[in-house]
């Protein structure tokens, strides 16, 4: 019986880091040469860019990169994922630089705006970044106007160190800006500036300095050779998985994720054997730390302290039951790692607990636990005699027959001090059969394995609390 707890565990390790298994690992060039990161923005600006751009920063980060270089090829997307994109490559003091190839349209110009440096491929484009809705209209004027002015605002104190920049950025987003150098008129007022890699290269000023770009390069290696010296260099690619897809849907149902695992474990160790609920809740439990993996949130250690602390729940069951201590501290274990899985911890910056860090974790741990705890409720109220449990969980009686768990519950239960035999493996739940009738039980210590007779010590409301009866040899044995 104590197996069937560590093959549970087993199957969760090993469905998480399955999952896992595709996603890049840490990576650190040698000391004579440069570590830069490479990391596509691709398709449009949703979630799973924000993912492999935040654990790409963090990998970037921890290993001391030298240079994280954005291969961008994007229409658009949205905004707010844009600005906590903008926000994030802030925290990395290396090089931060775009490759615009071939397209950094609306929110990739600002995106690319936020690297230290900006590069396009001979097809690049970059602009045309008016704020609109999702579906192409116009967003209302107040709207609007505050998403500019905010959206300028990031620009500006980003892009202090370039002259231009500042401005034609504003002239993509603008279409009443006039952008004016001298006597050069680059856009006029009325439309929205979208630059080449022709355009965007040339000089202006005295002393005269490129509008936007640093170079315009075939390749990525072109590029880093150009500006790093060649072979000086080591890449490390990230690839837009599978996973990062449709990382996007699973992190959204994470609290639910959260709520129907604990809720399969539970079912699972309230019913003998081992069946769909464990299955269902290792299957749930496992996408919900691969996905807080994917997103950026969650490292290895999350899913060990986890671990921990189911060990700890299964040494006070089976080792040293009553004594509470390694109970409570499995539970804090376990709760605390299901919210650490969900904080959002930079490498680069000190760690200190905030109501706005732990905000959305904790809640999201409350409606986990509120699914857990409500489906359990319904469980208990509805499951027993259902005909999903007779589907489920069949048993064999003493004598060989195959019958349901329960024929009919009567309303009355056995008295403390009645006897009987239990017909299932007490894990510490299962059935015991009084006087001809089955009921749910629960071991008061440990476990009590099918056939050892029984007696009722304690009768609760939806179960009975009983301990095994020994036999004179198996007294002197113990």
């Amino acid at each position: 019986m104590l197996l069937r707890l560590i093959s549970i565990l087993g199957l969760l390790l090993f469905s998480v880091f399955s999952y896992a298994q595709e996603l890049p690992s840490s990576f650190e060039a040698s000391a004579e040469e440069l570590a830069v990161y490479v990391i596509p923005i691709t398709g449009a600006i949703s979630k799973p860019n924000l993912y492999i751009l935040r654990r790409g920063l963090k990998d970037a980060i921890e290993n001391k990169a030298d240079m994280l270089l954005l291969n961008m090829d994007t229409p658009g997307g949205r905004v707010d994922l844009t600005i906590e994109m903008m926000k994030m490559l802030a925290k990395f003091d290396g090089i931060t630089a775009t490759y615009v190839n071939p397209d950094a349209i609306s929110a990739g110009s600002f995106i690319a705006a936020a690297t230290k440096e900006i590069y396009f491929a001979p097809t690049g484009k970059m602009g045309a970044s008016a704020v609109i809705q999702g579906g192409g209209q116009d967003v209302p004027e107040t709207a609007r106007l505050k998403v500019e002015s905010y959206l300028r605002a990031n620009i500006r104190a980003i892009t202090e160190d370039y002259p231009y920049r500042s401005d034609v950025i504003r002239a993509m987003l603008d279409a009443d800006f006039e952008l004016k150098i001298g006597d050069a008129l680059i856009k006029p007022s009325g439309e929205l500036l979208t630059l080449t890699a022709s355009e965007a290269i040339l000089k202006y000023g005295e002393p005269s300095e490129s509008l936007l770009s640093l170079g315009t390069f075939d390749t990525v290696d072109g590029l880093l050779d150009a500006r790093l010296g060649e072979g000086k260099y080591e890449i490390k690619e990230f690839e837009l998985t599978y996973s990062e897809v449709i990382a996007k849907w699973m992190n959204t149902f994470a609290p639910a994720l959260l709520g129907i695992g604990m809720l399969g474990l539970f079912l699972e160790f309230k019913t003998p054997g081992f069946g769909v609920f464990g299955i269902a809740g290792i299957a749930c439990l496992g996408i919900f730390f691969a996905s807080q993996y994917i997103a950026g949130l969650a490292g290895n250690e999350v899913f060990l302290f986890f671990s921990l602390g189911i060990l700890l729940v299964i040494v006070e069951i089976f080792f040293f039951p009553g004594t509470l201590i390694f109970a409570i501290s499995g539970l804090a274990l376990i709760l605390g790692s299901l919210v650490w899985a969900m904080v959002d911890i930079w490498p680069s910056e000190p760690f200190s607990v905030s109501p706005d860090l732990l905000a959305e974790p904790m809640m999201n741990l409350v409606f986990g636990l509120a699914i857990a705890a409500i489906g359990a409720l319904v469980s208990s109220r509805f499951f027993p005699g259902s005909w999903l449990e007779r589907s489920l969980v069949l048993s064999q009686t003493a004598g060989g027959e195959r019958q349901s768990l329960r024929d009919q519950r009567e309303t009355s239960l056995p008295q403390v001090g009645s006897t009987g035999v239990a017909v299932t493996d007490l894990f510490p739940g299962g059935q015991v059969e009084i006087g001809g009738q089955r009921y749910d039980a629960l071991a008061t210590l440990g476990a009590i394995d099918r056939g050892i007779t029984i007696r009722v010590q304690k009768v609760a409301d939806f179960n009975l609390i009983v301990e095994p009866i020994l036999n004179k040899e198996e007294e002197a044995n113990a």
